[in-house]
């Protein structure tokens, strides 16, 4: 049985298992099953975390289905949480990835499914856990787009993904970039995109998660003065916590997937079709 904890996010088809969820005054997530699970033996719970009070949605979630008396549970989680944060950089910060990961661990899942993720540590991290790789998607991206493009590596981090998916899509060519960030202070600087004339050809950048936009705005100029034609932007996971207008004025389209949230104004594929 399917559960969709998002009713609004359908990745495996409708949802099976009828609930009601709210959250008590003190702040406290709860959720009430209204479908009897008798007999049932395996559920799949499908989630979008955007922040920990969804997170604690989830382990209520799978809680009560346990109770419930099924033994095989998984769940499709997407977008997954922490995985950003996957090496501690300054003494103090926690590493948070595997905060979120020890957590799932403990609840015993038959298996737990994530979509592109930051990199390798979150699989690494988690029991059972399948990875969907961005491949699908940037292929239903590029039939959008309907004509030829550079793949645009941000930085070293995408870099291995960049040419995984290269190969998949038959051996597009691949442009590498870098930046640096002050860890003092978060800051973007330093910009480089190592090709010296992009020929006027048409670029489309690809990374898994668009937060800020701060990374792509810089990347567009630095690209636009290597010759760059039009230029596109690929995310797996888009959450444009300052929205997308600025990054519009960059980018001739925007691509993402409904693994965080729905959004305006960007080109969103849903993950049912991936």
């Amino acid at each position: 049985m399917i559960f969709n904890l998002d009713t609004s996010f359908k990745p495996l088809g409708e949802g099976q298992v009828l609930f009601e969820s709210f959250v008590f005054s003190g702040g406290e997530p709860h959720i009430k099953l209204k479908s009897n699970l008798e007999n049932v033996i395996e559920v799949t719970i499908t989630a979008r975390v955007t922040s920990f009070n969804d997170f604690g949605m989830l382990l209520c979630a799978i809680d009560a289905v346990k109770r419930c008396g099924v033994k095989n549970v998984h769940v499709f989680l997407p977008y997954f949480p922490g995985a950003r944060q996957d090496r501690v950089m300054v003494a103090g910060e926690p590493l948070t990835v595997k905060v979120y990961a020890d957590v799932l661990n403990n609840q015993q899942l038959s298996s737990i499914t994530v979509f592109d993720p930051h990199s390798e540590v979150t699989p690494a991290l988690l029991n059972n856990c399948k990875s969907i790789p961005n491949h699908t998607f940037i292929e239903k991206v590029l039939q959008k787009i309907g004509k030829e493009v550079l793949l645009i590596s941000p930085d070293g981090g995408a870099l291995k993904k960049i040419y995984k998916v290269s190969e998949y899509l038959g051996g597009i060519a691949v442009i590498e970039c870098s930046k640096k960030r002050n860890v003092k202070n978060g800051k973007l600087e330093g910009f480089k995109v190592y090709e010296e004339d992009l020929g006027g050809k048409d670029c489309l950048i690809v990374d898994d998660i668009c937060d800020g936009g701060g990374t792509f705005m810089g990347l567009a100029g630095e690209l636009k003065k290597k010759n760059a034609g039009d230029l596109y932007l690929a995310i797996s996971h888009g959450i444009f916590n300052k929205g997308v207008a600025a990054l519009n004025e960059h980018f001739k389209e925007i691509y993402t997937t409904d693994s965080f949230r729905d959004v305006d104004g960007v080109t969103q594929i849903k993950l049912e079709e991936i």
